[in-house]
């Protein structure tokens, strides 16, 4: 019997790496801020699923229905594309779909912000205080900056800083829009504290985006320190 080597590779279910992307804690997070848009709908914005919701006689008195529904599309672009701009592989492999998003988002941005602001003061005919426009432009203003710094640094070629701000313009506009109604819906909080959380959410919204971009620039750095499984096919003899 003639005795030789003969090499057969060995067979994996998926490779390590594609395995280990699907664990990253980004992914859990995208996944995180679905269920909190869920309960949202649920809970606080249900009447943009339910055209025989009483909350629309109220915005039919006001006239606020014409004025809703660009700020609302508009914020609907922005929450739902905003996370897609975080993506690694739409960012390396669809490159001109990356961009093409990140122009609606900044386009989304730029409508819904001062829109906001609008509603909110034409709300005061309806019993909104006066001290949640306030608050609702200083959080619109917040919102549009940091998008537009955002938008300059990537005219500049400026990607590790674009990348920052853009976290930045997510946790200061979307991401408050879910936090203060899932929080406020969950422990029941109303006015005057309600006042309270909103500004505690937008007060401390660039710092919760900086802590959420240093973990996963931690996690980066972890990952491309992990030597890579590099074993030779298996070998038997013949």
């Amino acid at each position: 019997m003639a005795t030789g080597l003969s090499a057969h590779p060995t067979r994996q279910s998926s490779p390590p790496s594609a395995a280990r992307a699907w664990l990253r804690p980004k992914y859990g997070l995208f996944g995180f801020i679905g269920l909190l848009l869920l309960y949202v709908l649920q809970h606080n914005e249900r009447f943009l699923i339910d055209f025989k919701d009483d909350y629309w006689n109220h915005i039919e008195t006001l006239g606020l229905k014409w004025w809703l529904l660009p700020h609302g599309l508009a914020g609907a672009c922005a929450l739902l594309l905003g996370p897609m701009q975080f993506s690694d592989r739409l960012r390396g492999r669809y490159t001109w779909l990356h961009r093409a998003v990140g122009r609606v988002y900044v386009a989304a941005t730029f409508i819904a912000a001062p829109l906001g602001v609008y509603l909110e003061y034409l709300d005061e005919a309806g019993g909104s205080m006066r001290t949640f426009t306030i608050e609702t432009a200083f959080q619109g203003a917040l919102w549009f900056l940091t998008t537009a710094i955002a938008w300059v640094l990537i005219l500049k070629g400026k990607t590790q800083l674009h990348r920052q701000w853009m976290t930045r313009s997510f946790g200061t506009g979307p991401l408050i829009f879910l936090e203060v109604r899932v929080i406020g819906g969950i422990f029941h909080i109303t006015e005057p504290a309600l006042e309270y959380l909103v500004w505690a959410c937008t007060l401390s919204s660039i710092f919760v985006a900086d802590a959420v971009q240093l973990v996963e620039d931690l996690l980066r750095n972890a990952r491309r320190r992990v030597p890579r499984d590099r074993s030779p096919a298996g070998v038997e003899l013949a």
